[in-house]
């Protein structure tokens, strides 16, 4: 891994919603690209938990929304969530797992580098499952990783989603018949012994984005490995939570985190 990755070459303040929590841009470095994210940090306490919070989606579906990243700071954690490479202003292109998940393990640095941060835990929704899962993989040191409505196989994605498949082909380099190992790379699924972390796994049974199928294949992987797992499963929930469930699972989500710190 590059020695510079993780540096912040720039930082800016940035509009917050939360007059608890102070927002800024950050430009830090990735492989020798240039890439950006937002930084939250509450005001009213010394927090020592940093918080990486990895998205979902590609491009400008899923984007990083500020009050998301501010409502995980104000449960007491220094967020970092990196946009992507090649997203708002971000040099290099994002390719869905592929080489952008070196942005997710220099993000992590980021967090690492930080002097008051102890413990770092990982939080992947939809698509940043993938991400949040091979930074656990990377980085056996992260407190926690919880994965909400989160994608495991990325072979699975492109069979249930009709409506990604072009995107999927040109961003991945064809079909899962055409490149199977394209996609067995993108699946964390395969290389889950060598997740040290607990992990926990959130998912609406009802979720029509990410199939409760993703959630379930990883469940059964993770326990066939021994490896340390929980899962919250809501019956009646698609891949979006009302408003006040989601913040209720936010608040349970960050005290499961701190049970585990190191």
């Amino acid at each position: 891994m590059n020695k510079m990755n993780g540096i912040i070459v720039d930082r800016m303040r940035f509009p917050s919603p939360n007059p608890n929590v102070e927002l800024s841009l950050v430009t830090y470095l990735s492989n020798g690209l240039r890439v950006k994210g937002l930084l939250a940090e509450p005001k009213d306490r010394a927090a020592t938990d940093g918080f990486l919070y990895l998205r979902g989606g590609i491009k400008n579906v899923g984007k990083v929304r500020p009050a998301r990243i501010a409502q995980f700071a104000q449960e007491g954690f220094i967020v970092f969530a990196p946009y992507y490479r090649g997203n708002q202003g971000g040099e290099g292109n994002e390719d869905f797992a592929g080489d952008d998940r070196q942005d997710a393990f220099a993000a992590f640095l980021l967090l690492k580098s930080l002097p008051q941060v102890k413990n770092i835990h990982v939080f992947g929704f939809s698509r940043g499952g993938v991400m949040a899962l091979f930074t656990g993989i990377e980085f056996p040191d992260a407190a926690s990783v919880v994965t909400w409505g989160g994608v495991s196989d990325m072979e699975l994605t492109y069979r249930e989603r009709k409506d990604l498949r072009r995107m999927m082909k040109r961003v991945i380099g064809g079909t899962p018949d055409k490149c199977p190992e394209q996609y067995q790379s993108r699946t964390p699924l395969y290389q889950m012994g060598k997740i040290n972390s607990p992990v926990l796994i959130i998912h609406g049974v009802n979720d029509q984005n990410v199939s409760v199928e993703h959630a379930y294949r990883l469940e059964k992987k993770l326990r066939a490995l021994n490896k340390p797992v929980a899962c919250w499963y809501f019956s009646e929930f698609t891949h979006y939570f009302p408003p006040e469930i989601n913040r209720k699972v936010v608040m349970d989500l960050t005290k499961w985190m701190k049970k585990h710190n190191r």
